[in-house]
């Protein structure tokens, strides 16, 4: 049974096991390259690459291949060129795809030169395809007979090995297009005579290797299938997008965007360089604190009113963060029904309905709950009424927002998740701050 991850961390960064390279060895004899590869990217720099020195060099493949891009590529940096030799021996196409972001030029030749002709091939095919298309990451191990076959051969390609979360058999025609598929429980009550393509199941979704892949991790998961059979622009089979591969994606995917929401990159280390964090995330710090002035400036605009009515500058923030979560919250369902290809042109109007009514009645229950805070707080009426007033009307905005924002954002190719909590935050401050303080101005001056 595999230690747990936090007890083994706490050993080797302070009780030093991992100055030994005999005890790293019993350390990490049996775990599997996930768990080992989490580790490493758990561990301190230093640390990190003395343990990296300890692992077999016949698992060292297997690990990288597990890791996040930038805490491999530390270690890839790190090992002496001598020794890419041994640890590209067992490698594949699929392996030296994961790879192939993190690789020097140099390296990518030596772990070409490893693999065998069909693997190159494999992989040649594979890079025509850009990586965010299904196309670049199908697996070639499945089980393929002709159109014409009969249960018996169905029966006798079984008895070899069977690839993992493989289910059923696909069938081609002469020039190599698929035809259909043929579950393999079937053949297990079949008459041997018997035609596979009589026992073909109906409506089986292809995927395209066009096909954004994680639309198509989407349809694998949703399939009841262990895997799709992938084809190109003619038809022609090229492999196969199976449930662990599909889910491996979608994983990325839901991880890139909760890294995205904060201005930051799925891939980062935990203990990258502070100059490079530092770096990666002074990008949104800056562009946040642009939004922040804009902001600021608008409430300049009303400094005679603050100045006179100090009430109004004590409650600001409250109308500021009551926008900043209602929007939020719309923002999040448009993102994920974007990403999921549910949010479209035909159906935005009645998703904007939807959210309105959902916003005016959050907002006139906590309109209503705040403006008499305030009345009693600060014993005056009309500023409760002001702030009853200015909430509602920000909750509002925040709801066109937070569908607008992300459905516009997607339209011209920039990423919601990333760009469109910033956007959001700054429409649901200026909003707010300018309805607040010009109702104040309007009604308490």
């Amino acid at each position: 049974m595999a230690e747990p991850l936090p007890d083994l961390i706490e050993e080797f960064v302070t009780d030093g096991m991992g100055d030994d390279p005999a005890s790293i060895l019993t350390a990490l004899s049996g775990q599997d390259t996930v768990y080992i590869a989490s580790l490493l990217e758990s561990l301190p720099l230093e640390r990190r690459l003395i343990v990296w020195e300890g692992i077999p060099r016949d698992r060292k493949l297997s690990v990288l291949v597990e890791m996040r891009s930038d805490p491999r590529e530390i270690l890839i940096d790190a090992t002496p060129h001598n020794e890419w030799a041994s640890i590209f021996a067992d490698i594949d196409a699929e392996d030296l795809l994961e790879l192939l972001d993190s690789l020097p030029t140099r390296l990518v030749d030596v772990a070409y030169e490893a693999l065998d002709s069909q693997e190159r091939k494999y992989f040649r095919e594979a890079t025509q395809f850009p990586d965010e298309q299904v196309g670049h990451w199908v697996s070639h191990e499945l089980l393929v007979l002709p159109a014409n076959a009969k249960v018996k051969e169905g029966l006798r390609l079984l008895r070899r090995d069977i690839p993992q979360h493989c289910d059923s058999i696909y069938l081609v025609n002469r020039s190599g297009q698929f035809t259909a598929l043929v579950k393999i429980h079937r053949l297990f009550s079949a008459q041997e005579h018997s035609s596979l393509i009589s026992m073909a199941e109906e409506n089986v979704t292809m995927l395209v290797g066009t096909d954004e892949s994680t639309a198509a991790s989407l349809q694998v998961q949703r399939s009841g299938l262990s895997s799709l059979p992938v084809v190109d622009e003619s038809n022609k089979l090229i492999g196969r997008l199976d449930i662990a591969s599909a889910s491996e994606l979608m994983n990325e995917f839901y991880e890139r965007q909760v890294m995205a929401s904060a201005g930051m990159d799925e891939d980062e280390d935990l203990f990258s360089p502070v100059a490079k964090s530092a770096r990666n995330r002074a990008l949104w710090l800056g562009i946040n604190l642009l939004t922040a002035f804009l902001a600021s400036w608008f409430i300049g605009l009303f400094e005679a009113t603050l100045q006179q009515v100090v009430a109004l500058a004590v409650l600001m923030p409250v109308v500021a963060s009551m926008g900043g979560i209602a929007g939020s919250q719309t923002l999040t369902l448009i993102v994920r029904g974007l990403a999921l290809g549910q949010v479209t042109p035909a159906n935005l109007r009645a998703l904007m309905m939807k959210e309105l009514k959902v916003g005016g009645l959050n907002g006139v229950i906590w309109a209503l709950v705040i403006g008499i805070v305030a009345y009693f707080w600060f014993a005056d009426a009309l500023l409760g009424m002001v702030i009853c007033l200015a909430i509602l009307f920000n909750i509002v905005a925040a709801a066109l927002a937070g569908v607008f924002v992300p459905f516009i954002l997607d339209r011209l190719k920039i990423d919601p998740a990333l760009s469109g909590s910033v956007i959001l935050t700054t429409v649901t401050d200026i909003v707010g701050f300018v309805a607040f303080l010009g109702l104040g101005t309007l009604f308490l001056l």
